[in-house]
């Protein structure tokens, strides 16, 4: 069996096509279930009123048989034989005579039908059980015929042969209901199929077909012009599929872009690097004109080489899953404060707050990533804040809460302006200072929500707050 055959045939089976016209089968026979055991009752019933009525008619030429001439043997067998019966009693208010086979087996197991008590369950368990039970039983059906007043019969007779009846009857009401249920099916199935599994099983095959090369435009569904939910479905689609081609065609742009410009800005980089080297040694030289000037070469030189390097780095920057690993959130922030400078600064006041039994489940890599670029963005405002009268502080601290852990990142600097909360995490656009490209906060908020947490600005009357929240799953 070839592999483009293979997945037909599991459509065939479990498709929505066989299991729509299964469904639909089903319920009809179940209906038809439904209907069947009141029919059967009544037939079960009607017979056995046929069986009374010709007892009826049997004791009726009884009565007319004058008195002084008895019934032989055979006339006995032929009005017994009409019913048919082996035994017959007629009861009226004077008398009850019994009509009898000379030859009648004695019955093993006898089971009584009133005609007269025509309940609707009764009727229905009496038919059920003539068909499971009845084959070797002998039945006493009770009855008033209608060609006797005032007179009750009563007919001693095998089961066997109304079950086989019965049985007939039943396959008839089964092989016809089937072909009905058949019949409708197709019908049904046949208006369904054309109203929704093909447009369904149109969807689908477009869905698979785009999602190996969404790239191509040909891929993209046409909708129909239909009004209903299956239009609707359609041309959503189609829209969704457009936007996904022309987001594609965007990123790819982008991308080839992107490595454009990190080509432009690698050689950048080291053309800046050379410039540095040179106003390094060019602030050497004794001239008050170059001492003046040259500090301002030299920091315009770093933030120009600085801007280059965050650039390579968020574009070589992977999107990878965190590790996670039970870190001592304590030891965690000393050490990215460490790394970002203000740990033992000569200026700057850091307090971690965080208690010493706090034990997280995180990627420390990449947790700590996000410290570091938060208390390295707020060491350099707040030694670009001059103030001389504030003893500049930058504080960590722990909140428990039910359905999350909060770390608060917050200092007493000069806080954010109003356009750099605007587009605080978007990156070459958010940042605080001039000269910044916005990307350290990009990260950190991406690398704080593939933790399941979220990265936050809380606004502060001093200094600026940054809210690392994180699940207790995450801890």
């Amino acid at each position: 069996m070839s592999r483009t055959e293979e997945p037909k045939i599991r459509r065939a089976i479990f498709g929505l096509s066989l299991k729509l016209i299964t469904m639909i089968i089903a319920m009809i026979m179940i209906v038809e279930i439904v209907i069947y055991l009141p029919s059967v009752a009544n037939f079960r019933i009607r017979w056995l009123d046929d069986r009374v009525h010709v007892a009826g008619v049997a004791a009726r030429v009884i009565e007319t048989v004058p008195d002084t001439m008895d019934l032989t043997p055979d006339m006995i067998s032929n009005l017994l034989s009409s019913v048919p019966a082996e035994a017959l009693v007629i009861r009226s208010r004077e008398t009850s005579e019994l009509i009898e086979r000379a030859d009648m087996p004695m019955p093993v197991a006898t089971v009584t039908a009133d005609t007269r008590e025509r309940g609707a369950v009764a009727l229905i368990v009496g038919a059920m059980d003539v068909i499971v039970n009845g084959n070797d039983r002998t039945m006493r059906v009770i009855g008033e015929p209608v060609a006797l007043s005032n007179t009750t019969v009563e007919v001693l007779m095998s089961e066997k042969t109304m079950r086989e009846d019965m049985l007939v009857y039943s396959s008839n009401i089964f092989w016809l209901s089937l072909l009905v249920a058949i019949a409708t099916a197709a019908a049904i199935f046949f208006f369904l199929n054309r109203l929704l599994v093909r447009p369904i099983g149109r969807m689908t095959a477009n869905m698979i077909a785009f999602r190996k090369t969404p790239e191509d435009a040909n891929r993209i569904i046409v909708p129909s012009k239909r009004r209903d939910e299956v239009g609707t479905a359609e041309r959503e689609l189609a829209m969704m599929e457009e936007d996904i081609f022309s987001m594609l065609r965007q990123k790819q742009h982008l991308a080839d872009l992107g490595l454009a410009v990190a080509k432009i800005n690698h050689d950048l980089r080291n053309t800046l690097s050379a410039a540095q080297m040179l106003s390094d040694q060019v602030a050497t030289l004794e001239d008050p004109q170059v001492q003046r000037l040259a500090p301002r070469l030299v920091t315009t030189l770093d933030r120009a080489i600085n801007f280059a390097q965050s650039v390579l780095d968020y574009g070589r920057q992977k999107s990878v899953p965190p590790s996670f690993l039970e870190v001592d959130l304590r030891a965690l922030i000393d050490e990215s404060a460490i790394d970002a400078g203000v740990l033992s600064h000569p200026s700057i006041n850091f307090d971690n707050q965080t208690p010493d039994d706090v034990v997280v489940n995180v990627d420390p890599d990449q947790m700590s990533r996000v410290l570091i670029n938060i208390m390295k963005n707020a060491r350099e405002a707040l030694e670009a804040y001059s103030n001389a009268d504030l003893q500049k502080e930058l504080s960590v601290s722990l909140n428990e809460m039910p359905n999350c852990h909060q770390i608060l990142v917050s200092d007493n600097g000069p806080g954010l302006p109003p356009r750099a909360k605007e587009n605080l995490f978007v990156a070459f656009d958010g940042s605080g200072r001039a000269g910044g490209t916005g990307l350290g906060l990009a990260i950190a908020k991406e690398i704080t929500e593939a933790h399941g947490g979220k990265l936050s600005h809380v606004d502060t009357e001093i200094g600026t707050t940054f809210l690392i929240e994180l699940p207790l799953a995450a801890f």
